[in-house]
């Protein structure tokens, strides 16, 4: 179950979501794929859970960009990181505070 959807056990705990869109360095991985931690405006997020994450697929033009997204919980919020795999570019998309 999906801990941020409506009615979800942490509903009543956070706000509504943040659109942040900034790039993010995410220095170590665990098991080679899921963000560890990362750093954000010079601080260091650790990681404590990847609550979800997929891979997203886009056709144009100029073939196939894929992208990983992962929403993870770091030190009293949640946050939706997104990989873009052709670059190696890692994006800070949204931010939910948990209260």
């Amino acid at each position: 179950m999906d801990a941020l959807k409506p009615g979800g056990p942490q509903a009543a705990r956070r706000r509504g979501p943040s659109r942040i869109d900034e790039p993010v360095a995410v220095p170590t991985l665990r098991h080679g794929f899921f963000p560890a931690a990362f750093v954000w405006r010079g601080r260091r997020h650790a990681v404590s859970a990847v609550e979800d994450c997929r891979t997203e697929v886009h056709h144009n033009w100029r073939g196939a960009a894929e992208r990983h997204h992962f929403r993870v919980r770091a030190e009293g919020a949640v946050y939706e990181l997104t990989q873009d795999l052709a670059r190696d570019v890692w994006q800070l998309e949204r931010m939910w505070e948990l209260n």
